[in-house]
């Protein structure tokens, strides 16, 4: 297959480019790194079957190869200092970046699919969340940038859908971790992961009793592969179900690397949600899917990617 993955220089994104490639498929990648990184598409230049085009897919996306099988949508800043540090830019991505992607899917007659976020349940009143849960958004607070962004991206993708006959996926994407992260993604996994090998006391907003679920990289792109595979256009979770208060992920990290270490609380950013964790019991069903590997494994990797990383860089 062709396929066209906008975002293609960010962490998920990288990691589809490399699962394709790696499958045989030709690849276009797209990205104006924002918030990628020119050292993951780095690793693709020399790959023949591998195209990039630096664009800015709110203005356009300039593609003018051959016939796509399939694009995907992955164009977004996706932790919160980042897409509060570009609001307007990660509005615009969602909106008019996720139109111009579902035109050139529609012209081509390919597949269309849209990485949606567990950050349109919001603060859930409901748990776990299901895709049947509406959410508990605040619409104008300073996370309102992406949720909107991204529920704006999945009603247009759906009005493509049902009014265009585009053959469209939408994978809510809970909390997932791995390699190619940006060191100042600014997330938990990444925060506590470089304070404790900077030897710094990790810090905990608030009490530390919410809770979030983490999924390894690995886990979601399968997720991904299969969902692209059946004909089913609502929206579906992919996330690990396994739940963990931020203090017990707090002391896991600081386990697994430096136990001396403190732990410290700050006040609790506003809107943060606090509780999050996937119901699950689509994605089963649909693609008989389940998350692999366990968070010892995936942290593993993880903090052995940014040990590396923090030598190169120094």
């Amino acid at each position: 297959m062709r396929i066209l993955i906008t975002g293609s220089a960010g962490f998920v994104g990288s990691h589809l480019v490399e699962r394709f490639l790696t499958e045989g498929h030709t690849v276009v990648g797209v990205d104006n790194y924002l918030s990628g990184q020119r050292r993951n598409t780095e690793l693709f230049l020399s790959h023949p079957a591998f195209r990039f085009i630096e664009a800015d897919v709110s203005t356009a996306i300039p593609y003018d190869g051959e016939k796509l099988d399939w694009v995907l949508h992955f164009a977004s800043p996706a932790s919160p200092p980042h897409y509060q540090q570009f609001p307007i830019e990660t509005l615009m991505v969602g909106a008019q970046g996720t139109q111009h992607a579902l035109e050139l899917a529609h012209a081509h007659g390919a597949g269309f699919l849209l990485a949606s976020t567990s950050e349109v349940y919001g603060d859930p009143l409901v748990h776990p969340q299901p895709e049947s849960y509406w959410g508990h958004v605040n619409p104008n607070g300073v996370r309102s940038c992406y949720d909107e962004a991204k529920r704006y991206a999945e009603a247009i993708t759906m009005a493509y859908h049902r009014a265009r006959g585009v053959n469209t996926r939408i994978i809510r994407i809970f909390n997932t971790y791995g390699p190619r992260m940006r060191h100042d993604d600014g997330r938990v996994v990444t925060n506590f992961i470089h304070q404790a090998l900077r030897g710094e006391a990790l810090t905990v907003y608030g009490d530390g009793s919410q809770t979030r679920s983490f999924q390894f990289v690995e886990d979601l792109v399968e997720g991904i592969v299969r969902l692209m595979g059946v004909a089913y256009h609502e929206p579906v979770n992919l996330g690990n179900p396994d739940e963990y208060t931020i203090v017990q992920f707090a002391e896991l990290i600081r386990s697994r690397i430096n136990p001396t270490l403190d732990i410290v609380f700050e006040p609790m950013p506003q809107d943060d949600p606090k509780q999050r964790k996937p119901d699950n019991e689509l994605a089963k069903k649909l693609l008989d899917w389940k998350p692999n590997v366990p968070l010892a494994t995936g942290l593993e990797v993880t903090v052995r990617y940014f040990q590396d990383l923090t030598r190169v860089l120094i």
